[in-house]
């Protein structure tokens, strides 16, 4: 089996493409990846092959998504704040970008797997969140997967291609990037924490998240693509755990084995106040998959940032 991630040199791309080689029904990996947020050194040893190019330019895409037996379609724009920043370019990546892929794959019917977000759900009060929600996204980004996941779901049901829309959920893990204005909360926390900086928290800190550890988003994203799982509707990737920002603080301190100077800043325009999952679906489709809790997925995390920085001090 010949596997196509786009995204593969990223965060999670790395990750996955790390368990996909490992898989013995697949014989072939191939990271499709522009390296705008991703990096080569996400595939070091990994023995996938990385194509550089982008989801917007149509050729390349059609050419790196001819042969493949699987789509798993990870590419986008990622950060609420970001698209705030630059909302053409979240929706360009996002959606068209996605439509794109879509195109590709319908050509030879290639089955594609797209990840789509808990973003999409908005402000509603009900948790946790089920699939059957209405969807009101508060941000850009939030719009942009939204429109990327429709899209999929319609050439489901237009054209029959075997589709699947994950919504993640808070996705965290070794390889994450801290280094930017707009990265993601524990690998901000987890290196301030490590280097002894103060850490910042927009809002109360009581604000709550599905968090859910990339091994476990990678082996599940490997068997949909060996066993074909397929969904005419959207299913969430996370397990309905609900951690709020103090306790995850809390968790890396005793991690860290330090105090850690907490600052509270302003929230921020079009974050969401609380997520957690409803599994049902997700546990419907893929039986047996339990995830890897918060405490040990964090404890990896944080020794994976504080290798780095050990590291980089040579």
């Amino acid at each position: 089996m010949r596997v196509l991630v786009t995204g593969g040199a990223g965060f999670i791309g790395g990750n996955l493409c790390r368990e996909l080689v490992s898989h013995p029904a697949v014989t072939e990996v191939v990271a499709f990846d522009d390296l705008s947020t991703g990096s080569e050194s996400n595939l070091d040893g990994v023995g996938a092959t990385l194509v550089c190019g982008s989801i917007l330019d149509r050729p390349a895409i059609d050419d790196a998504v001819g042969g493949a037996d699987v789509v798993i379609h990870l590419a986008a724009r990622p950060s609420v704040p970001r698209s705030v920043a630059d909302p053409m370019r979240s929706h360009l990546v996002n959606a068209t970008g996605t439509m794109h892929v879509l195109e590709a794959c319908r050509r030879d019917g290639t089955p594609v797997i797209v990840a789509s977000s808990s973003s999409v759900y908005g402000p509603t009060k009900v948790l946790p969140k089920h699939e059957e929600l209405p969807t009101l996204p508060q941000s850009p980004y939030a719009a942009s997967k939204l429109a990327a996941e429709s899209a999929v779901l319609a050439y489901g049901a237009t054209y029959g291609l075997p589709v699947l829309a994950l919504r993640f959920f808070n996705v965290y893990g070794p390889l994450q990037s801290t280094g930017h204005a707009y990265a993601a909360v524990i690998p901000r926390f987890a290196d301030a924490a490590l280097r002894g900086q103060p850490l910042h928290v927009q809002g109360d800190g009581r604000q709550t998240r599905d968090f859910t550890f990339v091994g476990s988003v990678a082996r599940l994203l490997t068997d949909a693509a060996v066993r074909r799982v397929v969904s005419p509707a959207p299913v969430n990737l996370a397990f309905g755990t609900r951690t709020s920002l103090l306790e995850l603080i809390d968790m890396i301190r005793g991690l860290v084995g330090r105090p850690i100077e907490v600052v509270f800043d302003p929230a921020r325009p079009g974050d969401v106040r609380d997520s957690q999952a409803e599994p049902a679906r997700l546990r419907e489709l893929f039986p047996g998959h339990a995830p890897i809790p918060l405490a040990d997925g964090l404890a990896e995390t944080v020794s994976w940032y504080e290798r780095r920085i050990a590291s980089a001090a040579r």
